[in-house]
């Protein structure tokens, strides 16, 4: 009895220490220059360039900018030595900014504070991998963004989210969208790919152990691109609510 009980009171302490907020201080964005003649032109003093990506975005045949920013703040380095989770967290902020080719450089075409979201919690895996080459692509005249979801505590979900945006109308527009999330306990999977030019939407099932898959098609009702903007924070973005 006990034991057992030790047990339950260590286990209520994990919780309790797991549950504990941490005091996230409040981010601030500088504006960015509109214009450059690189891509380190566009970094603001106290950040950094993460991410890059070049390729031609809006079909005038030259090389466009991708960037992502990250806040180099060391305030906004949280310290947790009772939680659990890493003893720092670093939740300092990221800016995804697009820069058009121009003859002098590049021009600013997109600053966004949103997409990329914040790491708040101790538990939880940076969502952005800027080690990883599919982080931030340029790809067919497409912007595409990969984040993902691992806990070290409190779940066995795991998950990858790609966003895919088409310069057209004036703005990133979304055109698709892809979700895989793995079970690490049962090995399940379930997936969900959008392609929201043809309005048409695949959802899979399937396990770690075999590479088959049962799936289905379904059809999306007609409506206006969201522009990237209107995403949203892109582990929040929830295409279903969408419809």
């Amino acid at each position: 009895m006990r034991i057992v009980l030790s047990v339950v009171a260590l286990l209520a302490g994990l919780s309790c220490a797991a549950a504990q907020e941490l005091a996230i201080p409040a981010a601030t964005y500088p504006a960015l220059p509109r214009q450059a003649a690189s891509a380190e032109g566009f970094v603001p003093p106290g950040w950094q360039l993460e991410a890059q990506a070049k390729g031609d975005l809006n079909g005038d045949g030259a090389a466009d900018l991708a960037l992502v920013l990250h806040a180099t703040d060391p305030n906004n380095v949280v310290a947790n030595p009772d939680g659990l989770g890493v003893d720092k967290l670093d939740t300092n902020p990221r800016i995804l900014a697009v820069a058009f080719a121009r003859n002098a450089g590049y021009e600013l075409a997109l600053e966004n504070h949103a997409l990329i979201p914040r790491r708040t919690d101790p538990v939880m895996d940076d969502p952005f991998d800027s080690v990883a080459a599919s982080g931030l692509e340029v790809a067919r005249g497409t912007l595409r963004l990969r984040l993902g979801v691992f806990a070290s505590a409190g779940s066995w979900s795991m998950s990858t989210i790609a966003t895919t945006f088409r310069w057209q109308n004036g703005r990133f527009e979304l055109i698709g969208y892809d979700r895989t999330e793995t079970n690490r306990g049962s090995g399940e999977i379930e997936g969900l790919s959008i392609n929201y030019l043809t309005r048409r939407a695949k959802r899979s099932q399937g396990t770690i152990e075999s590479d088959a898959e049962k799936s289905r098609w379904e059809t999306l009702p007609r409506g206006p691109l969201l522009s990237l903007d209107e995403v949203g924070d892109g582990l929040e973005f929830d295409p279903d609510s969408r419809r």
